[in-house]
């Protein structure tokens, strides 16, 4: 499950581009203002408005509402993604694990605090088509 800020353009955008790509129909996404990511949010202890897992930056989750679920965010919710799309996706994750996480993660907080002046701040989450409705929660 990836989650992400729906009113961000850049993230909306980001979506977008991964849907594209996602031919074996893995991922599953969520806006961060749902209210199944407050729960999840809670479940694992990040807050929401403190925390930069919380909706400024994206998160991918495995198993989610199971025993195991395992939240990644910032980069590593990157890497993760990447990792679930077919080729050549995968080797570009394997590549980025190779860079430190410290530095991996800069980078991303730079586009993270720079996303809404560059690509602008949507008034409300858009609508998925009726052929991706299926990939939203």
């Amino acid at each position: 499950m990836v989650v992400f800020d729906g009113h961000c353009g850049f993230c909306n955008g980001s979506v977008r581009w991964v849907l594209r790509r996602d031919r074996l129909d893995r991922l599953r996404f969520v806006a961060s203002e749902s209210p199944k990511v407050t729960g999840l949010l809670l479940r694992q202890g990040i807050s929401a408005v403190d925390s930069p897992a919380g909706p400024g930056s994206i998160l991918a989750v495995h198993n989610p509402d199971g025993p195991s679920e395992e939240v990644l965010e910032r980069s590593a919710a990157l890497i993760a993604i990447l990792a679930a799309l077919p080729g050549p996706w995968p080797a570009v994750a394997l590549v980025l694990r190779c860079v430190p996480r410290p530095l991996r993660d800069f980078g991303y907080g730079i586009v993270a605090r720079w996303r809404y002046r560059i690509w602008g701040r949507l008034d409300s989450c858009p609508l998925p088509t009726p052929a991706e409705r299926a990939r939203f929660l």
